[in-house]
């Protein structure tokens, strides 16, 4: 609801009977609009990209597990409801609000965290090389928006198709791995680039 009405333009009421249940039903799970909204973010990141994904598994390669990671993380931000958040939170009524902070806890800085978790375990095991973790998080994905996602926040393109996206997405992690990777990681990256 918050996404097609914006969140000034959401009552608890309307939510409440939009769920089919009581205000004090919703007042209940969640003390207020913003803690809803809130809840509502973190379920849409569990949802879309889940703590699994940043699981350390030694027998994946970490470019897989990278490509893995990037291509869920690239289907929940082009969502349309994705779209439309982002979109809703850059208003001059939402900007630099208690709201922003609050979404951006229960979303990206959750993903940035498990991500950066992941990363620390694949320099341990020899796959990494990041003096700097967090800048190393963010900067991954940051690629994987890009222009493709700016485009469809600023509405002034379609979404790209699917060969443009698998392209976007390969192009990000590969140069990811290649500033990252420790040697043997990055000559299996262009062994697998010369086939």
């Amino acid at each position: 609801m918050f996404t097609a009405h914006g969140f000034d333009g959401v009552s608890m009421d309307e939510i409440a009977a939009d769920a089919g249940v009581s205000k004090l039903t919703v007042y209940s799970h969640f003390t207020d609009k913003e803690t809803l909204f809130a809840a509502a973010v973190k379920s849409h990141c569990e949802q879309g990209l889940p703590s699994a994904l940043f699981e350390s598994t030694p027998d994946v390669p970490v470019r897989e597990r990278l490509l893995s990671i990037a291509r869920a993380f690239y289907s929940m931000v082009t969502a349309p409801e994705a779209i439309a958040g982002h979109r809703m939170l850059c208003t001059p009524q939402l900007a630099n609000t208690p709201l922003s902070r609050m979404f951006w806890d229960a979303g990206p800085r959750r993903v940035q965290e498990e991500f950066a978790a992941l990363l620390r375990r694949r320099i341990a095991t020899g796959d990494l090389d990041i003096d700097d973790v967090p800048r190393a998080a963010s900067q991954f994905f940051s690629l994987l928006k890009g222009e493709p996602h700016a485009r469809m926040v600023f509405g002034c393109c379609g979404a790209p198709g699917d060969t443009d996206v698998e392209a976007h997405i390969v192009a990000s992690v590969d140069l990811f791995v290649r500033a990252y990777g420790t040697a043997a990681v990055r000559d299996a990256l262009v062994r697998r680039q010369s086939r």
